[in-house]
């Protein structure tokens, strides 16, 4: 089952959280989104790299069992 098909079966809710990665991780992800998204005619990157970043751990948490990890007390 692909993100978006995991997202619109459930209901989902958008949180805002200061989150630890690596500066290698951030470095990596920008790197990828620019080769990915290419420059526009002026020679420059229009990528959100945060919405990225957003996205890849939402996908993460949601294709590692987030829901099911918070249900165990002794991961607090």
């Amino acid at each position: 089952m692909g993100c978006k098909e995991m997202t619109e079966s459930r209901d989902m809710i958008t949180v805002h959280v200061n989150v630890e990665i690596t500066a290698a991780s951030l470095q990596t992800i920008v790197e990828n989104v620019k080769h990915i998204a290419g420059r526009d005619e002026k020679g420059v990157y229009r990528v959100d790299t945060a919405d990225k970043v957003s996205e890849m751990i939402s996908r993460f948490l949601q294709d590692n069992d987030f829901e099911g990890y918070v249900k165990y007390i002794e991961n607090y």
